[in-house]
């Protein structure tokens, strides 16, 4: 009973099917929302939907030396965003928990990243070298302002429940927001935040590169328009969407919640649209199109401040 229980967290709820789903309506929300405010055609709320089914069920044509690799490379990084899932608590509700839960949500999150890489690599395209640089820049450049300000929760959590010290417990995180109020209410969190909500764009692959920046990090990758390796990357972008605007809810929003699973869900997606309205489609319509070069200069500029500005707030115990 114990394995079909977690078999049923890992597939059903948290995991595959919960993620997929809400993932993918997020993209949907993301995609309708920017094209309004871009007095575009809005497509379809459920198009993610949509394209994921057409994709999957077509052949793979890849041609490369590495076909291998890189249909499996896909799998494995879903497969680590889906376990992330099951560590990301819904307010009290939380499948896995330990004294070190944010260490491996932060290594988890990596893999997605690497593994793009490694496809790239074995796609033998024109612009793989061009593509990895700038994978790696991506990776660099928004994993220092994410890790401070991981460390900057950790310690603000540390000093209620930790004597002081750096805790990179999840569970503790709930239980500090339950009895002293969410993140969001304390001034000296309000830097750490708004750095956040500018990380999740990257970090959920939603930065509108472009055209130029675009082709060299995605045709490696994708190679053949209409396969199911493509399938399962657009998966992977959705999953990745709900991920981060969770991960930020469980950090700056969380509590003690209803105590009614299905109504802490509700609110727990209903937060994440909200996030994602906010840091990935309003983000989009604001700066259009970016060069990976100004992304980097921007995000080792302004979240990686406003992050250390709330570390600083927070060990001087304000």
């Amino acid at each position: 009973m114990e394995i079909l229980k977690y078999l049923f967290y890992i597939l059903v709820f948290p995991g595959f099917l919960f993620c997929s789903t809400v993932g993918m309506l997020l993209s949907g929300i993301d995609k309708n929302l920017a094209a309004k405010i871009q007095k575009r055609i809005s497509p379809p709320l459920f198009e993610p939907f949509y394209d994921f089914l057409k994709l999957i069920r077509k052949g793979s044509n890849v041609q490369t030396v590495g076909k291998r690799v890189f249909i499996v490379a896909p799998v494995i990084a879903l497969s680590s965003i889906v376990i992330v899932s099951l560590f990301i608590p819904i307010f009290n509700f939380n499948v896995f928990s330990g004294v070190a839960d944010i260490v491996v949500i932060l290594y988890l999150l990596m893999i997605p990243a690497v593994i793009l890489i490694l496809a790239r690599t074995t796609a033998g395209s024109q612009y793989t070298g061009a593509g990895v640089s700038r994978e790696v820049i991506s990776i660099t450049s928004y994993e220092l302002p994410f890790i401070i300000i991981l460390i900057t929760i950790g310690k603000k959590v540390g000093i209620e429940f930790n004597g002081g010290a750096i805790t990179f417990s999840l569970e503790k995180v709930i239980q500090y927001q339950a009895m002293m109020g969410p993140m969001i209410t304390h001034w000296s969190m309000i830097p750490a935040m708004l750095g956040m909500l500018l990380l999740i764009p990257w970090k959920a692959g939603s930065l509108p590169y472009d055209a130029k920046a675009g082709t060299e990090i995605w045709e490696g990758p994708i190679v053949v328009h209409g396969e199911k390796v493509l399938g399962i990357f657009k998966l992977n972008h959705s999953i990745k969407m709900y991920i981060m605007s969770s991960l930020f809810v469980t950090l700056f929003l969380s509590g003690t919640g209803t105590g009614i699973i299905i109504v802490d869900i509700l609110i727990q997606v209903l937060f994440c649209i909200v996030v994602v309205i906010i840091s990935i489609s309003l983000i989009k319509v604001i700066i259009a199109k970016i060069k990976v070069g100004q992304a980097l200069r921007f995000y080792w500029t302004y979240p990686t401040a406003l992050a250390i500005i709330s570390l600083v707030l927070v060990w001087l115990g304000l």
